[in-house]
């Protein structure tokens, strides 16, 4: 397994068209409600040692979108997300370690302006040069919060026992990013 990030060096943007930010969380402890934020936006700076690589990014709490319209709009509440006062979640990397196709990301995730470590599981999908002769380059990213820890408390008790809505949330990115020398390409491609 090679020790360096096969990503050429530069920085890289999101391509939001063809990435997603999604999330899934158990729902009355026998199944799972998936949900997905539609506005977000990251960059990337690879550097020459992939361990001094950093990645920042934004998403638009108002945009979630669980194919619910009561649900999303009580996520935006203060029982939840409370866009009003935070409407963004934010990340900023503070280590990368790995090497080959598998990297664990560091970070501080702030939601609802609260601020804690996570760690990102990473796995490289590669690069390509697309038709317009742009360089890019795929990753997925899993890691799983504490809800609670954020201060996303609401829940409700259930009359079989357990709760409405289970603590542990799972995040997962699939993104494309374009190397910035090479944006010229059209994002609705």
């Amino acid at each position: 397994m090679s020790t360096q990030l096969e990503i050429p060096t530069g920085t890289w943007t999101l391509d939001p068209v063809h990435s997603n930010v999604t999330f899934s969380v158990r729902h009355m402890m026998i199944a799972k409600v998936r949900g997905r934020f539609t506005s977000f936006g990251a960059e990337v700076v690879i550097a020459e040692d992939p361990q001094s690589s950093s990645v920042t990014a934004s998403v638009e709490m108002a945009s979630v979108d669980t194919h619910d319209a009561g649900r999303d709009e009580h996520l935006r509440t203060n029982d939840f997300f409370d866009v009003e006062n935070h409407p963004r979640m934010t990340f900023r990397s503070t280590s990368i370690t790995g090497s080959g196709e598998d990297y664990e990301l560091a970070g501080d995730l702030t939601l609802r302006g609260v601020t804690k470590p996570v760690v990102f599981d990473v796995e490289v999908g590669g690069t390509t040069i697309d038709p317009w002769g742009g360089t890019r380059a795929g990753f997925t990213a899993t890691t799983n919060i504490s809800r609670k820890e954020f201060g996303l408390e609401y829940n409700a008790t259930l009359e079989t026992g357990g709760v409405l809505i289970g603590d542990k949330v799972d995040v997962e990115l699939d993104v494309e990013l374009v190397r910035a020398a090479d944006d010229a390409a059209p994002a609705d491609a």
